[in-house]
């Protein structure tokens, strides 16, 4: 799979985690069309840039809660999609916490799909 077809596959599946994250939890509000579509890429974005200086900089509490504040760097690369995105609101530190679970398990779900489908030359 090319580098572009990787990339919209995940904004996809990271809009169906959105959407299903906002489905299970009532504090967790999308509206319209293009809140899904800019927050699912600012997701992404911060995800593969963020992310990875973020939890390199945080990497001491990471080992001493044996992985645990993981969950504190994904809850801040939510907030972040949450605070630039308009129509984007979150309420609660556990509808936060939650979301960033099930927002985990859509996209495991989805890699362990697209990884289970065959290979084509």
């Amino acid at each position: 799979m090319t580098r572009l077809a990787r990339l919209a596959v995940a904004w996809v599946i990271n809009i169906a985690a959105l959407w299903v994250a906002a489905r299970v939890f009532g504090g967790f509000h999308l509206h319209g069309r293009e809140a899904y579509l800019v927050g699912a890429a600012v997701l992404g974005v911060a995800n593969a840039i963020l992310k990875p200086v973020l939890t390199f900089l945080t990497l001491p509490l990471v080992l001493v809660t044996l992985g645990l504040f993981l969950l504190v760097n994904n809850i801040a690369m939510l907030a972040l999609a949450a605070w630039v995105t308009p129509n984007f609101d979150i309420d609660g530190v556990w509808t936060y916490a939650g979301a960033v679970v099930v927002i985990w398990l859509v996209n495991w779900a989805a890699d362990t799909l697209i990884d289970r489908l065959p290979a084509r030359a």
